[in-house]
């Protein structure tokens, strides 16, 4: 069983996408649609000029956290796999460690509608349970980000959460926030 997503076994390959641990190379490629408008709305942050970018990027934190989506070689997304620590108890708190992540993704605009994003998270969730051992995801969304929480429902996540106004948009505006997680034990007994 891999510990991070460095000892899982790259590419992962899907029907019609590879799956692969992200490079520091893939910057451009990944801010390339990441400035498209419609999906900056949703992304923590908005469309960074070119260096700010790449600099995020090749953190060690965030790459090492980092998947990208290829079509026939061509990035055409990322995936977001945060592996943390669950809540528990002082005298159990090691075998806590280690054992759900926070997930998320991103598409290039012009790739949405076919399914590659539903078979992408597909994967990466295979990826979680099956080689990370991981027992919980999680995964955010503002409520207004329909395409994203519709993702969450069609992969076999359930919602755990709506809350009221608790995310600050860019646009100065509160918005309303949704939850969804999955339980490894769920998605063995037919959530895929």
């Amino acid at each position: 069983m891999a510990s991070t997503l460095t000892d899982v076994d790259w590419p992962v390959q899907t029907a019609r996408l590879s799956i692969r641990a992200a490079r520091e190379g893939d910057a451009d490629a990944v801010r390339s649609y990441r400035c498209d408008p419609g999906v900056a709305q949703w992304m923590p942050s908005d469309a960074l000029d070119a260096e700010t970018f790449r600099a995020q990027f090749i953190e060690s934190r965030r790459l090492a956290s980092t998947l990208v989506i290829e079509r026939d070689g061509r990035i055409i997304g990322d995936l977001l796999v945060r592996v943390g620590n669950a809540w528990a108890q002082d005298e159990i708190v090691d075998e806590a460690h280690g054992v759900e992540a926070e997930i998320g993704w991103c598409l290039a605009p012009e790739e949405s509608g076919v399914g590659y994003a539903t078979e992408a998270v597909r994967a990466m969730i295979r990826v979680c349970f099956e080689s990370l051992g991981l027992r919980r995801l999680t995964a955010d969304c503002f409520a207004d980000n329909a395409a994203s929480w519709r993702l969450m429902e069609r992969v076999g996540m359930r919602r755990e959460s709506y809350t009221v106004r608790d995310s600050l948009h860019r646009t100065g505006k509160w918005l309303d926030g949704m939850t969804y997680a999955l339980l490894r034990e769920e998605w063995e007994s037919g959530a895929r």
